[in-house]
């Protein structure tokens, strides 16, 4: 937990009074408060659909509420874009990063900047003293798709600083992490609110936010249910207590499954090389038995992602083969394996598992379309009825059905698409971060639907960045670093340390 700096005298950081932001058919935040002291790490909580990001993109600059007041320091503000807000020193880093690439770190922390340094060296050695100062290890020279998600975090952090953040928002920063570095992410916002700034941390890891912020604050349905909370004062389960009304589970354990039928996906000695020719995967192999859930941990950009794609059909093979239910799928269409049994949950919900541009109906049967037509055409009716069958046996809270998609909140947009990947009772389901970004009550709803299917003998691929989740699910657990499978666990005789040293590449052998 950071150490606060401040004295009561001063005026607070950010005061958000009555607040209220509506779009079509959605009250987003209705009256909702906050007050952030500076040099404190005030958490902001709540389900998905709370309000949270809508208030925190009225704080950033990105919308205007109709009513309410935005307060800094005292001083009235009406920011009417973002740049206006990061020119007041406000600052949002976003859970999706917003960097070049091909760009060097330096470079992506510069750039849009006005040209106070010129020669490139300068730029390097400015950002490199910054990085220093607050305890941001990286390498200003190198180009941003060669740094690990944790580093690329890193880099947004520093652009935030470049810019003199004195509010530093961040949305869900430890999404792509892993333990270790989640843990130095809390030393770094600690040294960043000793130096007087103020960082607002969104989360969903509630030991996270017990454990580095300060104070607290809960949306719950648009509005302020509780407002800065002392967190030494509170436990993980008080906090998810507030934010859902109930108490809840944050993470069922699950009883291991005491009989594995026979392989139902053999991956052997598969290797993959991304658009650069860089060797992603390499020569892995591994089997998911009927009814088990063999999890996958690893720091993000490990080769997680392209093993998955590549399972999948989404992504091109070097080597190696894909074996589901004995047949051999590995030259097959993504069509052809769905057909054959695999269902995919790919980590990318928006941008791979569902088109943003299409309504509810039509994504619910992206899939099963053909089944659903009436000579050339779709059957509308019988679209529908596929659709509320759907949205009803996943517990999908929508709007109107023929609705944009984009209205749904995170957590029931994973329903849908999990719900449709299970539509047609598959044999194997390769999940990606299933609950990435999901509230406490959506994390659970979407782990007890992977843990009946396992029940009812369907094999589980589960790659997840949430350590927790791994372990309390997997009847095995693989590490995965640099591309190669370096590690297997049993979850129920390993602890944290021990997977989060394989991760780190620091491995005995525990096969």
């Amino acid at each position: 937990m950071s150490t606060t700096t401040t004295t009561t005298t001063q005026p607070a950081a950010v005061e958000l009074t009555d607040i209220w932001k509506r779009f079509p058919g959605v009250i987003a935040n209705a009256g909702a408060n906050l007050v952030v002291r500076p040099g404190t790490v005030h958490a902001v909580l709540g389900e998905n659909g709370a309000g949270k990001t809508t208030l925190m993109n009225v704080l950033a600059g990105v919308y205007r509420p109709e009513e309410g007041t935005v307060r800094l320091r005292g001083e009235v503000q009406n920011f009417a874009n973002p740049a206006a807000a990061i020119g007041a020193g406000v600052v949002m880093v976003h859970q999706e990063f917003r960097l070049i690439p091909t760009f060097t770190v330096a470079e992506n922390v510069a750039l849009g900047e006005s040209p106070r340094i010129l020669a490139r060296r300068s730029i390097e050695d400015a950002v490199g003293e910054l990085a220093e100062r607050f305890g941001l290890a990286t390498e200003p020279s190198k180009e941003v798709w060669q740094l690990s998600m944790g580093e690329r975090q890193r880099v947004e952090i520093l652009k935030a600083l470049w810019r003199d953040a004195k509010v530093l928002i961040l949305d869900e920063p430890t999404a792509v992490l892993t333990p270790n570095e989640a843990t130095e992410l809390g030393r770094i916002v600690a040294t960043m609110a000793a130096d007087g700034r103020s960082i607002i941390f969104i989360s969903h890891k509630l030991d996270e936010v017990t454990e580095f912020c300060d104070e607290a604050t809960v949306l719950r349905g648009g509005e302020t249910v509780a407002a800065s909370l002392p967190v030494d004062a509170l436990d993980a389960g008080r906090l998810a207590e507030l934010m859902v009304g109930e108490a809840t589970e944050v993470s069922i354990r699950r009883q291991r499954s005491t009989v594995v039928g026979d392989p139902v996906l053999d991956v052997r000695r598969l290797s993959v090389r991304d658009t650069h020719g860089v060797a992603v995967v390499n020569d892995v192999s591994l089997q998911v038995g009927a009814g088990e859930i063999v999890g996958i941990a690893g720091v993000a950009g490990n080769g997680q992602r392209p093993l998955s794609d590549a399972i999948a059909g989404l992504q091109a093979i070097e080597d190696g083969s894909v074996v589901l239910d004995g047949a051999d799928i590995t030259s097959e269409k993504p069509r052809a394996r769905n057909a054959a049994g695999l269902a995919y949950v790919p980590e990318d919900r928006l941008g791979v598992g569902l088109a943003p541009k299409l309504n509810v109906v039509e994504n619910s049967i992206l899939r099963s379309y053909r089944s659903l037509t009436n000579g050339p055409f779709i059957d509308r009716g019988a679209a529908r009825a596929s659709c509320e069958a759907l949205v009803e046996t996943y517990s999908v809270k929508v709007g109107q059905l023929e609705a944009p998609m984009a209205g749904l909140s995170g957590g029931n947009l994973q329903r849908l698409l999990v719900g449709r990947e299970l539509a047609d009772n598959p044999t194997v389901v390769v999940a990606a971060q299933p609950t990435r970004g999901l509230d406490v009550q959506g994390v659970a709803a979407i782990q007890e639907i992977l843990v009946e299917q396992s029940r009812s003998g369907v094999g589980i691929l589960l790659i997840s960045e949430d350590l927790d989740e791994l372990l309390a699910l997997s009847d095995r657990l693989l590490v995965m670093h640099e591309g190669s499978v370096v590690a297997e666990f049993d979850p129920d005789e390993t602890s944290r340390t021990q997977v989060g040293a394989a991760m780190a590449g620091a491995v005995e052998d525990t096969h």
